[in-house]
């Protein structure tokens, strides 16, 4: 079980694999619409697209020429809402030491 852990959060270890989950989290988007709302290169983001995929983050449906993206499970969105708050209090923390020590200096 530990290793399957390890294997998601490597998927999950690509700023622009975090970033198109975040868009995910609003609901399916396409592979255009993506990029253009990132501002990335398609080749790069369908590789990043594929990673998420294969590690079954994400799902896929096409219509037509059009490939859809959307989150496998919505606790997905749980996660990145867990690690956002996680940062915000990591960084609160820091902010508060720093002040300590600004303190102490003056």
């Amino acid at each position: 079980m530990a290793q399957l852990k390890s294997d998601l959060f490597k998927a999950l270890g690509h700023p622009l694999r975090v970033q198109v989950l975040e868009q995910l989290v609003g609901g399916e988007r396409s592979v255009g619409s993506l990029a253009e709302v990132l501002g990335a290169e398609l080749s790069n983001l369908s590789q990043q697209l594929g990673v998420l995929r294969r590690a079954g983050v994400v799902v896929t449906r096409r219509d037509g020429n059009t490939i859809f993206y959307a989150l496998r499970d919505p606790g997905v969105a749980q996660l990145l809402a867990i690690s956002k708050r996680m940062l915000v209090t990591s960084l609160e923390h820091s902010n508060a030491l720093l002040r300590t020590i600004e303190q102490d200096t003056q």
